[in-house]
C-alpha cells in the first residue's frame, strides 16, 4: 500500500507514463493556481473589497505573523516558501475526503521531496542572514569536534519531518478507506472530520518546522543585540497598517 501510489499509472503522456503521485501534484498546483487567480483578482486598498481578497489578506496575516514569531526575523523572506508548503498540504487535506483522489502527501515521494527543499533551504538562509562564515559557525559550536554531528542533525530532522507528514496523511488516508468499505457513509463522516483536522494541523506543524530550521542561523546582530531589519523599521514608521494592503498601496502608487 506505501509504494502503490507510485506504482500505479494515472494516464501516459507522450507514450511517457505517469503515475498517480505527479498526476495528483499537478492536480493540486492547477487548484491552487486557479484559487490564487481568484483570490488576487481587483484587490483593492480601501475599506470595502471582496471576500477573496479578505479571505487572502487573513491567510497571509497569519502566515506572516507566525513566521515572525518563530524565525524573530523579516517573515517576508520565508513567506513564498513556507506559505507554498502550508497550502499545498492544507489543500491535499482538503481533496482527501473525495474517495478517488490519491493524495500526493501520502506518497513519501512528495514528503521526501519538501524535506529536501527544507534541506536545501537551510544553508541558502543561513548564508543570506550571516553570510559563509556566519553559516559554518553554526556548525562548529560547541566545539569543533561537534560538526559531524550538527552536520547530521540537519538531515535527520529534515528526513523526520518528511516521514512524520508521509504516515500522518496515510494513515488518514488509510483509516478512511477501511471506513468506507466496513459501514459506508456513516461511520466514515466523524472519521472524515478528524482526518481534516489532524490533517490542518499537520500542515501548520511542517510549516513551523521548516522555519524553525531554515531560519537556525539568525541576521548578524549589533553590540547591543539588536537584529537591523528593513520590515521592522518600516512598520515602526508606517504603524499597524495591514501589510497586505500596504503593498497594495505602494504598488499602486
Amino acid at each position: 500500500m506505501i509504494d502503490r501510489y507510485d506504482d500505479m499509472i494515472a494516464f501516459r503522456l507522450f507514450g511517457i507514463p505517469v503515475n498517480w503521485t505527479i498526476a495528483s501534484t499537478w492536480i493540486v498546483m492547477a487548484l491552487l493556481v486557479f484559487v490564487s487567480v481568484l483570490a488576487t483578482r481587483g484587490l483593492k486598498t480601501g475599506m470595502k473589497v471582496s471576500r477573496w481578497q479578505t479571505g487572502t489578506e487573513v491567510v497571509v496575516g497569519l502566515l506572516r505573523s507566525q513566521i515572525k514569531e518563530m524565525a524573530g526575523d523579516d517573515p517576508m523572506k520565508y513567506l513564498p516558501l513556507v506559505g507554498t508548503f502550508f497550502l499545498f498540504i492544507a489543500a491535499c487535506v482538503l481533496l482527501s475526503v473525495i474517495p478517488w483522489f490519491k493524495i500526493p502527501t501520502a506518497s513519501l515521494s512528495t514528503t521526501g521531496a519538501f524535506a529536501a527543499v527544507v534541506l536545501a533551504g537551510i544553508p541558502f538562509y543561513g548564508i543570506r542572514n550571516a553570510g559563509v562564515r556566519g553559516y559554518l559557525k553554526k556548525y562548529t559550536e560547541p566545539s569543533l569536534i561537534l560538526m559531524p554531528i550538527n552536520v547530521i542533525s540537519d538531515v535527520t530532522s529534515t528526513v523526520a519531518m518528511a516521514i512524520r507528514l508521509f504516515g500522518n496523511m496515510l494513515s488518514g488516508v488509510l483509516i478512511g478507506s477501511i471506513l468506507l468499505m466496513l459501514v459506508p457513509f456513516v461511520l466514515p463522516l466523524p472519521m472524515q472530520l478528524l482526518g481534516l483536522f489532524t490533517g490542518f494541523i499537520q500542515s501548520y506543524i511542517f510549516a513551523v518546522l521548516a522555519v524553525v530550521f531554515m531560519s537556525s542561523v539568525a541576521p548578524a546582530a549589533d553590540e547591543g543585540g539588536f537584529v537591523e531589519t528593513p520590515s521592522a523599521e518600516k512598520e515602526l514608521r508606517e504603524g499597524d497598517v495591514p501589510s497586505f494592503r500596504k503593498d497594495l498601496k505602494t504598488k499602486g502608487e
